[in-house]
């Protein structure tokens, strides 16, 4: 006979930050939740941060500050390791190319994203999953999902049953959750790669995250940590970024140096030297739920990091969910269909305008055609001059 582990109004699966954000937002609201985690997965545990720097780093905007602050997680950062983003300036790669500044003082807040070390983040996450009423971890693997009217049911692969009225799937670009329910998907590669790794620069980064369309070699993201350091992202053709992942990086900052010299000064690399590479594609699954089933995250949408919005987007679904479970009517469970249509309406036009907009920036400024080029610069140069325009740009990046 099958051993029920939970029953209950939630399960998650997927312990990455979104599911660990999900799990602990909906148990907060009440609902009796559990956090489905891989076999052998530290969840909760007492480590602390390491000194070493992160190389893999999110650029969280107001919309994910202010999920992370209601849930008491953003106070558990380790505030000294989080750097306020106050300006970006966005330019193409050569010396005459168009140019597009924001800045916080434009949009009328103190900062415009605050950029935050992966395992920073999933720390404070753990720490507060440590005090959480109303949630159970559960450790195993998801090997059959079966919905009913009233119920969804996980067996796992020791048998062992999770049943909930609402199964949120949080588990990655490769969502299990999202294939047990045959959810279609749209899926293009890039064929690049993010190249990511930290630097200290000689000269003071003033909290400007900086951003160069360099066509063929693709984008290159300089964004600001604490102190005199910067992070790399460097979504670079899959040539290129093999290209580099085999040199040293003394040979990466070679590359960099005629781009950001004059504003950066010279790069040395953080040490320990670390520098890591994952691949940038499109995904778009044909829907968000399915029968007692609702999508966030990377198993909802994967988009080109050029913008640094994946992870927001991710959080922007959780604050969503958790909205519209909070408001549902009393008679009404949470995985009921018309309460998740709620939510598939909720997401359908912010994911859609970032995939859209990513896609299309990424194609476009990969195009080497000379008139492209050239209308693309005049663009950038124009809509710096257009204060109204920049503003709406700027309010919907920060979430506002």
């Amino acid at each position: 006979m099958a051993t029920q582990v939970f029953d209950g109004d939630i399960c998650i699966v997927g312990n990455g930050a979104v599911g660990k954000a999900a799990a602990l937002g909906l148990a907060q609201a009440g609902l009796r939740v559990a956090l489905l985690c891989a076999p052998g997965t530290a969840v909760a545990g007492p480590a602390s941060v390491s000194d070493e720097w992160d190389v893999r780093v999110y650029a969280l905007n107001h919309v994910a500050h202010d999920l992370l602050a209601s849930l008491k997680v953003w106070d558990a950062l380790d505030l000294s390791r989080v750097a306020p983003v106050s300006a970006m300036q966005v330019q193409g790669g050569g010396v005459d190319t168009g140019k597009l500044g924001f800045d916080a003082y434009g949009a009328h807040v103190n900062e415009l994203a605050w950029i935050v070390e992966d395992r920073n983040l999933n720390h404070a996450l753990d720490t507060a999953l440590r005090f959480a009423q109303n949630l159970t971890l559960v450790h195993g693997r998801a090997q059959q999902l079966s919905q009913a009217d009233d119920v969804a049911t996980i067996v796992l692969e020791d048998g062992s049953q999770l049943r909930a009225a609402l199964v949120v799937g949080a588990d990655g670009a490769q969502s299990w959750v999202r294939g047990a329910c045959d959810i279609g998907l749209d899926y293009r590669s890039y064929n690049q790669q993010g190249v990511v790794t930290n630097f200290e620069c000689a000269k003071p980064h003033h909290g400007v995250a900086h951003q160069w369309f360099v066509q063929e070699q693709g984008i290159i993201a300089l964004l600001p940590l604490p102190g005199n350091r910067v992070s790399l992202v460097w979504s670079a053709p899959d040539a290129l970024a093999e290209a580099i992942l085999r040199e040293p990086l003394s040979a990466l900052v070679d590359r960099l140096m005629p781009y950001c010299g004059d504003s950066l000064g010279a790069l040395q690399p953080v040490l320990p030297e670390a520098i890591k590479a994952f691949p940038l594609r499109l995904m778009r699954p044909h829907s968000l739920i399915a029968a007692r089933v609702a999508l966030v995250g990377d198993a909802a949408h994967v988009v080109h990091p050029l913008a640094g919005h994946g992870m927001n987007l991710g959080f922007g679904d959780v604050a969503d969910l958790i909205r519209i479970l909070k408001e549902r009517e009393a008679h009404r469970d949470c995985g009921e269909q018309r309460v998740l249509e709620r939510y598939r309406r909720a997401r359908k036009e912010e994911v859609m305008l970032m995939q859209m907009t990513t896609d299309g920036l990424a194609r476009l400024f990969a195009s080497d055609l000379t008139p492209v080029r050239v209308m693309r610069d005049l663009g950038l140069n124009l809509l710096d001059k257009l204060p109204v325009i920049k503003g709406r740009l700027i309010a919907h990046a920060m979430g506002k």
